[in-house]
């Protein structure tokens, strides 16, 4: 069994809640502010974490109160913060969420995320069998080395390409599996893609982002479901309909998950329809990081 080893992001998540979201220029009245651990480097290891896999993240956060509350919980969390390094050249990373209707807005800052180096993802060791995965949140030639690094050890590559960037073809060619949504999907490929979309349209325009011909691609399309480009295969897994809460993090914990599921072994086809599971108990909850469920919590609505 692998490990699932995460270069990304530590947040603290500052929650505004309101009965809607402000229009620009406005003001509305708010019901509460929360303080959740998250970043989506975190958030996905949590999910792997909780769902039994052997987890590593490599970070960073500053010198301050908020980066204490992030270690404490992550610990409890079972996730091996060996390579996570504190600075105080910046502070910890925070995002400013305003959850309204069932939705969110988000204003991140990233701290010290922006400084993780090509340095702090050399020094962890990559075995055949582990899953390396990463985010937008850090900067892009730390992934690049990170990856480089995990192909080199005959680790399986995931990349989370969000929040979406126009990124160079070198980088999308060390991904084995790029996990992304379908507004993602579109910025990347350059077409425009909505809520509408037919599921044969979304897998062409994922054929023509493909870098590699064993190269998979998954689309996440909330209730929706999946669809997924892998190989010659096309994978589609049917939406759950739930009562959303907060939507934050629900991306994170599909990844996180799918991570887990792949390090233990699991079929491509299995670990999505087991992420997709988790992700839908994730959106009832509020929160990033706590909001992930357990292994047994997503057995029991498979």
């Amino acid at each position: 069994m692998g490990r699932v080893v995460i270069a990304g992001s530590i947040n603290m998540d500052v929650v505004a809640t309101a009965d809607r979201h402000p229009r620009v220029g406005e003001t509305v009245a708010g019901r509460q502010v929360l303080y959740f651990p998250g970043g989506k480097g975190a958030n996905q290891a949590v999910a792997a974490s909780r769902l039994g896999a052997r987890t590593t993240l490599i970070g960073l956060l500053g010198k301050d109160s908020f980066a204490e509350e992030l270690k404490a919980f992550l610990g409890d969390q079972a996730v091996d913060l060996g390579y996570v390094r504190e600075t105080a050249d910046a502070h910890t990373g925070t995002a400013i969420i305003t959850v309204a209707e069932a939705d969110n807005t988000i204003v991140v800052i990233p701290g010290t995320n922006a400084l993780v180096s090509a340095d702090d993802v050399s020094v962890v060791p990559l075995l055949k069998g582990d899953v390396a995965v990463s985010q937008f949140e850090i900067p892009l030639p730390t992934i690049a080395a990170f990856f480089q690094r995990a192909r080199s050890a005959q680790a399986t590559t995931v990349l989370n390409p969000a929040p979406a960037q126009k990124f160079a073809h070198d980088l999308l060619e060390l991904v084995d599996i790029l996990v992304l949504n379908e507004s993602e999907l579109g910025l990347l490929a350059g077409v425009d893609l909505s809520e509408g979309d037919e599921p044969a349209r979304i897998m062409g325009v994922a054929r023509q982002l493909r870098a590699r011909e064993d190269q998979t691609i998954c689309v996440t399309l909330g209730k929706r479901g999946v669809l997924a480009l892998a190989a010659r295969e096309e994978i589609v897994v049917a939406g759950r309909v739930v009562q959303a809460v907060d939507t934050t993090g629900a991306g994170d914990c599909f990844v996180g998950a799918l991570a887990a599921q792949l390090a233990g072994g699991a079929a491509l086809r299995d670990a999505l329809a087991f992420a997709n599971a988790a992700a839908s108990i994730s959106v009832q909850r509020m929160g990033a990081g706590p909001s992930m469920p357990t292994a047994a919590e997503v057995a029991a609505v498979l």
